[in-house]
């Protein structure tokens, strides 16, 4: 943190976020697996078991924090629709996760850990009058943190979506 000659106000303060391995993140308990696949080697069991926790929490992320749940379908077709979507978002899931992988990011993290990495960034909207009275409002991306930016050079997207948009009112 840099503070004023006082030192008693700061002037600017960095941050990095830092997971840690073995957390609850990572591994969240210990479990006990039941299933009536007895021909199924373990190591077989075990990875089914963990594409299906995978994919509830894909799914639940999906719903949740959009503020989508609870979803009541009153016709079928509705539902088979919200699903068919759902699983193609999945997919896109998977294609993220493959790429970063492929790039040498740890892609087995949680969907919802991806999501909050890539949150801090955002679009803002800055207003200003002008002299004639009207408004120009310019309207760009902040700037991506480094964690971002591999994941942007790895899926090879523009780190700045959007670009610039200037708009006078």
């Amino acid at each position: 943190m840099q503070t004023d000659a006082s030192g008693e106000k700061a002037l600017s303060s960095t941050w990095q976020k830092h997971s840690v391995p073995g957390s609850y993140v990572d591994l969240p308990g210990v479990y006990c697996l039941r299933s009536n696949q007895c021909q199924w080697p373990e190591a077989e069991l075990w990875r089914t078991y963990r594409m299906l926790t995978d994919l509830e929490a894909v799914f639940r992320c999906f719903k949740s924090d959009p503020g989508f749940r609870p979803i009541f379908h009153s016709k079928e077709e509705r539902a088979d629709s919200h699903l068919f979507i759902t699983v193609l978002a999945y997919q896109f899931v998977q294609l993220i996760r493959r790429c970063l992988k492929e790039s040498g990011i740890n892609a087995n993290s949680s969907w919802r850990t991806l999501r909050e990495i890539m949150s801090t960034q955002c679009r803002v909207t800055a207003s200003f009058r002008r002299a004639d009275g009207k408004a120009l409002h310019v309207r760009k991306a902040t700037r991506a943190e480094p964690e971002q930016m591999s994941i942007y050079r790895a899926l090879k997207v523009n780190p700045a979506p959007g670009g610039i948009s200037k708009t006078i009112v």
